[in-house]
């Protein structure tokens, strides 16, 4: 049986919506979380959950990838232009190719199955705090200001919002993260174990390409060329540089 984990104190009034068509485990999850706090709701249909993520606005989604009706790939894609909150995709341990596919969609962050529940709530208590209070550790390391200004783009902490050319910017959750913290270490190369580091809270492996996805899907959000990049430059063997001044 599952324990409950009171290394924390459980957060109140946060809303998970679980999209799983395993029974089972989606069972014993919403058990798990929600002994930890968390208010759950499950969907096992895919086509459902499109209507419900919409409808109900959830705080955080997980959202499997194998679904009857519409699969989880397919239901990011559709909802990201109309939910905001964190996507919290379950992927298959040695798909590397789903994981990419799920960042592409606009997924925040990604959890191999079989899931670890202990590894689950930590995922979503880090996701939901960061949407909640913003990066903060960013914060201390970098400008200490909440809005950012580079031209003609301007990137708000405290909004959790970006503006090019005075236009709003989509972008999801995790998105903002990266470009946040790139933007208050602006001048400073940021390698990708201290990008991991900061936005995901486990330490790098090598051969994760969350960030990378990430960035090549911000670059043309803030105005930047993905085939010659000026704002956001790679920075070969060691990470990213976001450039003060173009």
């Amino acid at each position: 049986m599952l324990k409950h984990e009171n290394t924390q104190s459980p957060e109140e009034n946060w809303r998970i919506l679980i999209v799983e068509d395993d029974e089972r485990l989606a069972a014993l999850t919403k058990d798990y979380l929600e002994s930890n706090g968390l208010i759950v709701t499950v969907e096992g249909d895919g086509s459902r959950a499109i209507d419900r993520i919409k409808s109900e606005q959830p705080d955080l989604v997980v959202l499997d990838l194998m679904l009857p009706g519409e699969d989880g790939l397919a239901v990011c894609r559709i909802v990201r232009p109309h939910y905001k909150g964190p996507i919290l995709m379950l992927t298959a341990r040695t798909e590397d190719l789903d994981q990419v596919l799920g960042l592409e969609m606009g997924a925040d962050d990604y959890v191999a199955k079989p899931v670890r529940p202990r590894v689950l709530l930590a995922r979503i208590r880090a996701l939901l705090r960061r949407v909640g209070d913003g990066v903060e550790e960013v914060e201390e390391e970098g400008s200490s200001s909440s809005r950012l200004t580079f031209g003609n783009l301007v990137v708000d902490s405290s909004m959790r919002e970006a503006w090019l050319e005075g236009e709003s910017i989509d972008l999801t959750s995790a998105e903002f993260d990266l470009l946040w913290l790139l933007s208050s270490n602006a001048g400073r190369v940021l390698t990708r174990e201290e990008i991991f580091n900061q936005l995901r809270g486990i330490e790098y492996d090598g051969q994760d390409r969350s960030i990378d996805v990430r960035v090549s899907r911000i670059r043309p959000k803030v105005g930047d060329d993905p085939m010659n990049p000026k704002r956001i430059k790679t920075v070969r063997s060691k990470g990213y540089l976001f450039v003060k001044e173009l």
